[in-house]
């Protein structure tokens, strides 16, 4: 159960150095895939102080606060993108051990640092193509798009992640499977991750030198620009290298306007990660013509009949620069609640992934439902919709009812009985809420 299941203890140093890549051969070299440790899961306190230093300096330095409603749909992402995790070893490592298993034409030594070499080598120039598949091909966009939806550009824009996208990543790693061990395969496919999360921020300028091989923010903020001129460039992961020698590089210019080229306008959990599978599928059947159908599906998302595989740039919206974010305007008292609902929910999710191998099936399921009950919930409350107090309601009085039989437990003293006591309240000031919508003269029209 669950995707490494090795127990190794790093330090705050390498646990620093592992934000950035930083770390040597003789540190993260296993013999086993069961002997990996579970770096993105570790790595949940470094997220989270970085993001705490980037909002007080983006507040204090810059006077722009995070933006609540952006953030929280950001890391609502991130969560519902892990959540298969907690029951199923990932569908990367699981194929690549497959083809490990059964195809491998040679057998490198796992504690080499030439093999080490290699595989930040391989898994680094997989995910180039993967990700430039994501973008060019529809199909594998409508998991990526979650990630871009965004209109901010922060460290939680790194964690909005699709649940879908992982599905389709691991066919760039296989022909590494033939010859390199799936433990070392294993600690690169973490570690290239890791690093792309500090590069989602705009307080680092440039890098001098080292713009010319990594991939750097500045390079990141194109690639996440709605700019014509930043469509489809700078896919590499760690390096940046590959995006110069296939053509695919694009200096950041003039000012990025981050997001979509068409804005998805809302912070739904769900529909932040399925709202372009809908689109394919009215799509695909409003098409005309078989061959045309697999092009909706296997071209680019700006194709269209008559169109070059990737669509006409000269088609793409123009940007101006002065593009407002999607806000519906959030009150001091909802940001507040959303935000320390949502700090609760992580832990409960942080628990269960710690104590996923002591938890039976049916409590792992049921907690998973609840956390996902949780961030529609909260979803509803960013948007600001009047039904959000019912769905409030319902919410809170599920949440007591788990802990009272067990399902929600923690290891944490006198958390229950603050919990009952704090959840008992919300549903009685969420319940008048629901209430005064219910019998207002003038309702607010229901979604």
């Amino acid at each position: 159960m669950g995707g490494f299941t090795g127990h190794s203890e790093i330090s705050v140093s390498q646990g620093a150095r592992m934000m950035f890549y930083i770390l040597y051969p003789n540190e993260t070299s296993f013999k086993t895939i069961e002997e990996v440790p579970d770096y993105v899961d570790k790595a949940t306190a470094y997220f989270l102080v970085m993001l705490v230093l980037e909002m007080i300096a983006s507040w204090a330095w810059r006077g722009r606060p995070l933006r609540i409603n952006d953030g929280l749909t950001s890391l609502s992402a991130g969560v519902m993108s892990r959540l298969p995790d907690v029951a199923f070893r990932g569908v990367e490592v699981t194929t690549y051990i497959y083809v490990w298993n059964h195809y491998r034409v040679a057998e490198l030594p796992w504690d080499s640092p030439w093999t080490w070499w290699l595989t930040f080598l391989g898994v680094d120039f997989g995910y180039y193509w993967f990700h430039r598949m994501a973008h060019e091909v529809n199909i594998v966009w409508a998991g990526h798009q979650t990630h871009h939806s965004s209109e901010d550009y922060n460290l939680t824009t790194a964690l909005r992640q699709s649940f879908l996208q992982k599905y389709f990543s691991w066919m760039v790693y296989w022909p590494m499977a033939f010859f390199i061990p799936p433990s070392v395969f294993a600690v690169h496919l973490q570690f290239n991750l890791l690093y792309q999360f500090w590069i989602h921020t705009e307080f680092i300028n440039t890098l001098g030198p080292l713009e010319l091989i990594l991939n750097t923010p500045s390079h990141h903020r194109v690639h996440h620009g709605r700019n014509p001129y930043c469509i489809d460039s700078n896919y590499g992961g760690t390096l940046i290298i590959w995006d110069r020698i296939f053509g695919t590089f694009v200096p950041e210019k003039e000012k990025v306007v981050y997001g979509l080229t068409h804005p998805i306008n809302t912070f739904h959990p769900f529909d932040v990660q399925l709202q372009h599978c809908v689109y394919i599928w009215r799509t695909f059947w409003s098409t005309p013509g078989f061959c045309n159908k697999l092009s909706v599906i296997f071209k680019g998302p700006g194709w269209g009949p008559g169109k070059p595989r990737l669509g006409l740039p000269e088609e793409l919206p123009k940007v101006t620069g002065d593009e407002k974010p999607y806000d519906p305007g959030l009150s001091v008292f909802l940001q507040l609640y959303s935000a320390s609902h949502f700090i609760l929910l992580l832990g409960v999710y942080q628990h269960m992934f710690e104590a996923k191998s002591e938890l039976a099936p049916i409590v792992i399921l049921v907690r998973i439902l609840y956390i996902l009950l949780t961030l529609t919930s909260l979803g509803f409350l960013l948007e600001n919709k009047p039904k959000a107090a019912i769905l409030e309601v319902l919410r809170c009085s599920v949440f007591l009812l788990l802990q009272k039989s067990g399902y929600l437990t923690t290891n944490i003293p006198n958390l229950t009985h603050i919990c009952e006591v704090v959840f008992s309240i919300c549903i009685v000031i969420c319940g008048l809420q629901a209430v005064r919508h219910l019998f207002s003269k003038n309702p607010q029209k229901q979604e």
